[in-house]
């Protein structure tokens, strides 16, 4: 049971960074509870607490970035009950406009809700790694 909801959780994180990959809001919309409980905190920015806010984080983010790709490291997958977080570096490679290449690397971590059969975000934080 619990590898079997390691294996879910493995399938929405990565189609979380898909969805991120892809600047696109509505396949980001899809993976995350329209909650006024979650909250989300990007490298830098203020906490965001509630879909609205959470939502327009990411819209800003996709209108502004031109491309971004993951390498994901030291992913940690873990599954309690209906909730489940996994833990990560984020190694980005992004560029905001198309000839600035940006490369960081971000510590995340991205807490799961299981919602009837599906598993969405409740939260996201991002802290950047100081080299």
């Amino acid at each position: 049971m619990i590898k079997e909801r390691i294996e879910e959780v493995t399938r929405v994180n990565r189609a979380f960074y898909a969805a991120f990959e892809s600047l696109d809001i509505a396949q980001m919309d899809r993976l995350w509870a329209h909650q006024e409980y979650v909250t989300c905190i990007h490298p830098g920015w203020a906490l965001r607490v509630g879909w609205p806010e959470v939502r327009d984080s990411w819209v800003l983010i996709f209108n502004n970035t031109f491309s971004m790709r993951f390498e994901l490291t030291e992913v940690q997958i873990q599954v309690a009950g209906d909730l489940a977080w996994v833990i990560c570096t984020e190694n980005i490679t992004a560029r905001q406009s198309s000839d600035e290449k940006q490369e960081s690397q971000v510590l995340t971590t991205n807490l799961y809700e299981r919602v009837g059969d599906e598993w969405l975000l409740i939260h996201h934080h991002g802290s950047p790694v100081m080299r």
